[in-house]
């Protein structure tokens, strides 16, 4: 398997949140979050455990290759919740959490897993890309919406309202689910498996790289994957920071968008991995 990446922070200086990496066989994509009160319960923070979430999957990865993937994230996620329990509260809802997509080939197979808003791109050989997309985060916002706009201009009550909502729908039936403290959270993952002579590539993108299909709509997903195949994953977050700058189209007059951490891992020959065929 080759991999292309590329990782950008949201501003220059500034620690960056996602991690990526990869095996011969596997490729791992995570995007860290917090919120406002964060470092006041966790020593560590955002960064710290992205990049220690990644590192456990990518070593379980390569030591039990054959376990099931949504078992695999949450042996992970219950090694980093031990890791730092000793000196963090890491229950509170400010506490650090983060998105997962996982790519991994093993005995002809393509095993996939999303959790959260990460996204993950099949390209398939004669059909159309299978996106792999958690909207669960989505549908609990836009219940919640009309609570948080209500207090948007009292910041304190905001960050209330925020922490009620993280409580009531984060990790909670019938709301979304990320890694964070609980390994439970990893059976809510989505994931299956398809051949690999069936795909022609896979990429993985953080909702900050995501965001030219599904914010911004610059480009569908087969355009997407021409863009990687010709320019790579460096292209794409080019036209994101740009797309930031001058506004999302179709609002009727441009105005800068947020930028956020933006990171793709794109793969190809994936029959070419070690025990894949």
């Amino acid at each position: 398997m080759r991999v292309a990446m590329a990782s950008v922070p949201r501003e220059t200086g500034r620690a960056n949140e996602d991690f990526v990496g990869v095996l011969p066989t596997a490729a791992v994509l995570l995007d860290g979050a917090g919120m406002s009160g964060t470092e006041s319960v966790c020593a560590h923070g955002v960064a710290w455990y992205a990049s220690r979430l990644g590192g456990e999957l990518l070593g379980l990865l390569a030591l039990d290759p054959d376990q099931e993937l949504p078992a695999l994230l949450g042996e992970a996620i219950g090694r980093v919740a031990d890791a730092h329990r000793g000196t963090c509260d890491i229950a509170d809802p400010s506490s650090p959490s983060a998105t997962v997509a996982i790519l991994r080939l093993r005995a002809g197979r393509a095993d996939h897993l999303v959790l959260g808003d990460s996204v993950l791109v099949l390209d398939r050989v004669g059909a159309a890309p299978l996106v792999i997309a958690d909207r669960r985060e989505v549908v609990a916002a836009q219940r919640y919406r009309s609570v948080l706009d209500g207090v948007a201009g009292d910041r304190d009550a905001y960050q209330r309202a925020l922490m009620h909502y993280r409580r009531t729908y984060r990790n909670q039936p019938g709301g979304f689910w990320v890694a964070k403290d609980d390994p439970r959270a990893a059976a809510e993952a989505l994931a299956g498996s398809l051949p690999v002579a069936d795909l022609a590539g896979a990429a993985l993108f953080s909702n900050g790289a995501s965001r030219i299909v599904d914010r911004f709509g610059l480009a569908d997903w087969p355009e997407v994957l021409a863009v990687l195949a010709g320019g790579g994953p460096a292209e794409i977050i080019r036209r994101v920071r740009q797309a930031e700058r001058g506004g999302a189209p179709g609002e009727g007059r441009p105005r800068p968008v947020a930028p956020d951490d933006a990171t793709i891992a794109y793969c190809t020959h994936l029959a070419e991995g070690r025990d894949a065929g």
